[in-house]
C-alpha cells in the first residue's frame, strides 16, 4: 500500500517529477535552481528522481511507470530530461520512438540538441552556431573560456557549485534559449522540424517555464 505524501488530515501534494539522463550536470543545475524559488506556502513538490536509465526511451519508460503509480496524483506532472547526441549514437528513429511514447501518456520532454552544454554556454553567449557532439562543443565553442573565466577553472560536468556563477545569467539563458528554439523551429527543413532534429535546440527553457508554473 503506497505511503501518504502528508498526513491523512491534509491534502496531499502535487508532485513535478524530473528523470534526467546525466546524474549530476542536469540534476545539479536543476536543484540549484529549484533552490532559488520561494517555497513559502507552496502547493506542490519539485523532485528529481533517481535513475540509472539514460537513453531517451528508457527515461520516457520510467516516467511513463511513475506516472501510473498508484502513488501518482491526477494533478501529479513528469518531465524527462535528455540529449539529443550525435546521430550515429541514436538515430532520429530512437528518438522519434521516445517523443511518440511520452506524448502518448503526457509526459513531457526537454531535450538538448546537440547537448546539455548548450543550454550553459548560451548563460554567457547568443550563438546559434550547431555542433555535433559535446567534444565538439567543448573543444570548439567559449564554453571552457567563459567558465573559466567565470568559475577560475576549467568546465565539470560534476561540479556541484556551478549554478552558483550562473544563476545571476539564467534571465539572460532564457531569452536567448526561446529565441533560438523559436528561429531553430521556423527555419527547419520541410519534415524536420522536431527538437531532437533541430540543432541547435534547449529544452530546458521549456522545463524551467513549468517549473515556475507549478505552484
Amino acid at each position: 500500500m503506497p505511503k501518504p505524501r502528508k498526513p491523512a488530515n491534509q491534502k496531499p501534494l502535487k508532485t513535478l517529477k524530473i528523470f534526467c539522463e546525466g546524474e549530476k550536470t542536469e540534476p545539479n543545475y536543476l536543484k540549484g535552481y529549484i533552490a532559488t524559488l520561494d517555497s513559502e506556502a507552496r502547493k506542490s513538490v519539485i523532485e528529481i528522481e533517481p535513475t540509472r536509465k539514460n537513453t531517451a526511451v528508457q527515461l520516457v519508460d520510467e516516467a511513463i511507470k511513475a506516472k501510473k503509480s498508484p502513488e501518482s496524483l491526477p494533478d501529479d506532472e513528469f518531465w524527462v530530461v535528455y540529449d539529443r547526441e550525435g546521430i550515429a549514437k541514436y538515430s532520429d528513429g530512437l528518438h522519434s520512438k521516445a517523443m511518440n511514447k511520452a506524448n502518448g501518456s503526457d509526459v513531457k520532454v526537454a531535450v538538448c540538441n546537440v547537448c546539455f552544454e548548450y543550454w550553459i554556454l548560451i548563460h554567457f553567449v547568443d550563438t546559434d552556431a550547431p555542433y555535433q557532439s559535446f567534444e565538439d562543443l567543448k573543444n570548439n565553442s567559449d564554453l571552457n573560456r567563459e567558465i573559466k573565466r567565470v568559475c577560475g577553472r576549467e568546465y565539470d560536468k560534476s561540479s556541484t557549485s556551478l549554478f552558483d556563477y550562473l544563476k545571476i545569467l539564467v534571465p539572460e539563458a532564457r531569452k536567448r534559449g526561446a529565441r533560438l528554439n523559436k528561429r531553430g523551429i521556423e527555419n527547419a527543413e520541410s519534415g524536420r522540424n522536431k527538437p531532437y532534429q533541430v540543432n541547435p535546440y534547449v529544452g530546458i527553457v521549456d522545463l524551467l517555464d513549468a517549473i515556475d508554473k507549478f505552484t
